[in-house]
């Protein structure tokens, strides 16, 4: 039985969010940057700070975070309203530039997920690796599982009404028409 505002919002996350594949900028960016600020915390903390982290990063809107300066970072690890830790705040600076290249590069993130999505599941840390900063094993297999791209977010008998990892990426691909096929 989850309780208080913690289970809550942790229950409102898995329930509406987990495990649901998305191609939205913003929402893609999102993921990644709560992932990254997850990095050695609970993901409870990461929801109790994810309001202000969105008023931090101007709604996870990459042209925006791309062009902070280090007054900025200066600012948000002053915040008491989100997870103040620098090396964090300037990775998420830092890959907002890179979602801004993957947008010239290949059309945007999602379009980035598709192309990676056509390797093995070993060569997404890689990929990731040499994309972005602040990636680790946990961080990327977190991001990959909470947009379905990996399993892991549902088991078969949880009552959320998603569904387990079946291929949902390719699903969602398909129902946007960006089907490819797989090596």
């Amino acid at each position: 039985m989850r309780s208080g505002r913690a289970g809550k919002l942790l229950a409102d996350y898995h329930d509406l969010e987990y495990g649901s594949p998305q191609r939205d900028e913003n929402v893609l960016f999102e993921r990644l940057t709560l992932e990254t600020f997850q990095a050695g915390l609970s993901w409870e903390i990461v929801l109790k700070k994810r309001t202000g982290l969105a008023e931090a990063f101007k709604g996870y809107q990459a042209d925006c975070v791309a062009a902070f300066t280090p007054a900025d970072v200066d600012e948000i690890v002053s915040n008491p309203h989100v997870i103040r830790n620098r090396r964090k705040v300037e990775a998420a600076i830092y890959n907002a530039q890179q979602v801004i290249l993957l947008r010239e590069e290949f059309g945007g993130f999602a379009e980035w997920l598709d192309h990676e999505s056509l390797n093995s599941q070993g060569e997404w840390l890689p990929a990731f690796k040499k994309r972005f900063k602040f990636m680790g094993g946990e961080v990327v297999g977190e991001f990959l599982i909470s947009l379905g791209l990996i399993p892991g977010a549902h088991d078969p008998d949880c009552t959320t009404g998603l569904q387990p990892h079946m291929g949902s990426w390719d699903q969602f691909r398909t129902s946007a028409g960006k089907k490819r096929s797989h090596k």
